[in-house]
């Protein structure tokens, strides 16, 4: 599996910006996906994640600024970011899981994409 996220770019606070990411697998309306981030000097860390429901989970400092989407169709994940803080600036990722596996943590991830950065000026 290929995951190819883009999107990412320097933003100011309060700013809204939408991140994709494109996978290449027969299965992908199946696979759970999810997008995390890589602060400078700090941990990789879940910031949501999507099923083949489109049930979502959400870390709690999101909640209410991302959404997490997915098109079966075109194979593709996006996060909608909105009310952007200098505290969202990090390296995301896009991750794809096994079915029906919750995928809250880097070890559950089975396919990574690229990061994309992501910078918030305030």
């Amino acid at each position: 599996v290929q995951l190819q996220a883009s999107g990412g770019g320097l933003v100011q606070a309060g700013d809204s910006l939408r991140l994709s990411c494109a996978a290449s697998h027969r299965a992908f309306n199946i696979l759970t996906m999810a997008w995390f981030r890589q602060a400078p000097g700090k941990e990789r860390e879940i910031v949501a994640t999507i099923n083949w429901r489109r049930s979502t989970y959400y870390t709690d400092s999101v909640k209410g600024r991302f959404t997490i989407s997915r098109d079966n169709v075109k194979d593709t994940v996006s996060l909608q970011m909105t009310s952007l803080k200098a505290e969202d600036t990090a390296v995301y990722y896009c991750a794809a899981g096994a079915k029906d596996r919750a995928l809250r943590s880097s070890d559950d991830a089975l396919y990574w994409g690229q990061g994309t950065l992501v910078t918030v000026s305030s």
